[in-house]
């Protein structure tokens, strides 16, 4: 369920999406004369959502009942699609003209759709533009495409997640346990200090680097239209170097090759590593598990080199092919306003994206739970934030720089060569989209 940030199955089908998409439609990411959605809100038009009326079904059929009585003349449709398969079904619905008016989608499934002119550009078009101002700059960067000259979603729900980090752990190797490292030459200087002094038994990470971290360290990642993956810049080998020296000396988990996101939690959880990523779930079971490292657990943001933090982005878009563009940009503007994004994000774990959202009491006083710990550290978190991800990257991809990393870790290439490797499969694989 695409709530959670970790939830990025769907990313895995964007090359099959981009296929199926541009086999049958025409047009460029551009605007054109009719994308004009002017004009008094009216017809029938339909909302498709991304695994969520399980969860929310009384939420969503209330908040549509809203919008129809201020709006008689429109009539909306709720459609929701599993998690499986959906970036196949938006590609099929997309080359067959019957993308629903309204489209739940992130950042790496709306790119396709908008490259083969599916999407409405909101930037573009002027009955959307206009509420430009009101989310945030970051949320609404957020959903604006390379090479494609615009936003094409409306800014939903952002998400990200804290790191939390062992206090007892700190102390023992002689750092202060009330400051975590906050820029990668911090967090390189923890590692080592901590397996200095635990002989190595004690890592300060249980996996590898990923492309956010690249990104969060200050590599370039694509070039300007995301048609070549540059990560391989100097900088992004001498980050791996760095990696690698961790390694050699136990500033890495043991496992951090092939550790999971569970696999990495229980390690911490075990207190075998001092850092890692966490949520407020993670906290109630620190609570009731781990007692010991409970009553020792900080809470603070991801390192990173150029004061902006990752986040994570969800949308509304608008097909290109809707017949009532009206009615389908009011829609997605009402479900994404600052009240209602507020009045979602107080149901569940995601946070706003509206100006000013986040300056509210409720995402900046801690109220005593863990919930409300996590919480507010996490909207700290996303001012200024960006989506390290680029849209184009499949998984696929992902486990490629994933592999290529081990490989460099494990001294099998050198970071510079496997970089290279990483860089020229990820290229290959654009190509033929």
């Amino acid at each position: 369920m695409p709530i959670s940030p970790l939830s990025r199955r769907a990313a895995a089908a964007v090359p099959l999406l981009a296929s199926a998409v541009l086999l049958t439609a025409c047009g460029s990411g551009g605007g054109s004369g009719d994308d004009d959605a002017s004009g008094r809100p009216e017809g029938g038009i339909t909302f498709q959502t991304w695994n969520l009326r399980s969860n929310f079904k009384d939420y969503f059929e209330g908040l549509i009942g809203e919008f129809e009585k201020q709006n008689p003349d429109v009539k909306v449709k709720w459609l929701d699609q599993p998690a499986d398969n959906y970036a196949e079904k938006l590609g099929a619905d997309a080359g067959a003209g019957t993308l629903p008016d309204v489209v739940n989608v992130s950042p790496d499934l709306s790119y396709p759709l908008a490259k083969a002119g599916t999407l409405l550009n909101l930037d573009r078009e002027k009955a959307a533009a206009r509420y430009k101002d009101e989310y945030t700059p970051e949320a609404w960067q957020g959903n604006t495409l390379p090479g494609l000259d615009g936003a094409y979603a409306f800014p939903w729900y952002l998400n990200t997640g804290p790191l939390f980090y062992n206090k007892a752990l700190f102390r023992q190797a002689g750092l202060d346990p009330e400051k975590p490292p906050k820029t990668y030459d911090e967090l390189f200087a923890t590692a080592t200090a901590l397996a200095r002094k635990s002989g190595g038994k004690t890592a300060t990470l249980a996996g590898t680097p990923s492309i956010e971290d690249f990104g969060r360290y200050g590599v370039r990642l694509m070039n300007a239209d995301a048609t070549k993956f540059t990560y391989n810049e100097p900088r992004g080998v001498e980050l791996l170097g760095k990696y690698k020296e961790l390694y050699g000396i136990g500033g890495l988990d043991t496992q951090a090759l092939t550790n999971t996101a569970d696999t990495s939690g229980q390690k911490f959880l075990e207190q075998k590593v001092a850092i890692n990523p966490g949520s407020a779930h993670d906290l109630d079971t620190f609570k009731k598990n781990a007692p010991a490292l409970y009553k020792e657990l900080g809470i603070t943001d991801a390192p990173n080199n150029n004061g902006k933090p990752n986040m994570y982005v969800m949308g509304l878009a608008v097909s290109k092919q809707s017949r009532h563009k009206a009615a389908a940009v009011a829609f997605a503007h009402f479900v994404t306003d600052r009240g209602n994004q507020e009045g979602f994000a107080h149901k569940v774990a995601v946070f706003p994206s509206t100006k000013g959202s986040l300056d509210d009491a409720y995402w900046t006083k801690d109220d005593g739970t863990d919930e409300g710990r996590v919480r507010v550290a996490s909207a700290k978190i996303l001012k200024g934030a960006v989506n390290y991800t680029p849209v184009v990257m499949s998984e696929e991809m992902k486990v490629i720089l994933k592999n290529e990393v081990a490989k460099a870790l494990q001294g099998k290439k050198s970071p510079e060569q496997a970089l290279d490797d990483a860089v020229a499969q990820s290229d290959k694989l654009l190509g033929q989209g």
